[in-house]
């Protein structure tokens, strides 16, 4: 299953989309509550599970990081 954002341009457009779903084509969701719902569940899990590092910390690892590519 692949799943896809669209715009809709016309109010046709959505009829057409409602029709595949009634065929079992496709299945259609509220957008706007649904994908802030998602985005707000995924930030609750990971939250606590970075540890508070200094900037020089920070920083020495994102030299290391860099050098790895030279």
């Amino acid at each position: 299953m692949t799943t896809v954002t669209v715009d809709i341009l016309d109010e046709k457009a959505l009829n057409l989309l409602k029709d595949l779903e009634l065929l079992k084509i496709i299945k259609l969701h509220s957008s706007t509550e649904d994908n802030s719902l998602t985005a707000i569940n995924r930030i609750k899990g990971y939250k606590g599970l970075m540890t508070k590092q200094s900037p020089e910390e920070i920083d020495k690892q994102l030299n290391d990081l860099r050098n790895e590519w030279d």
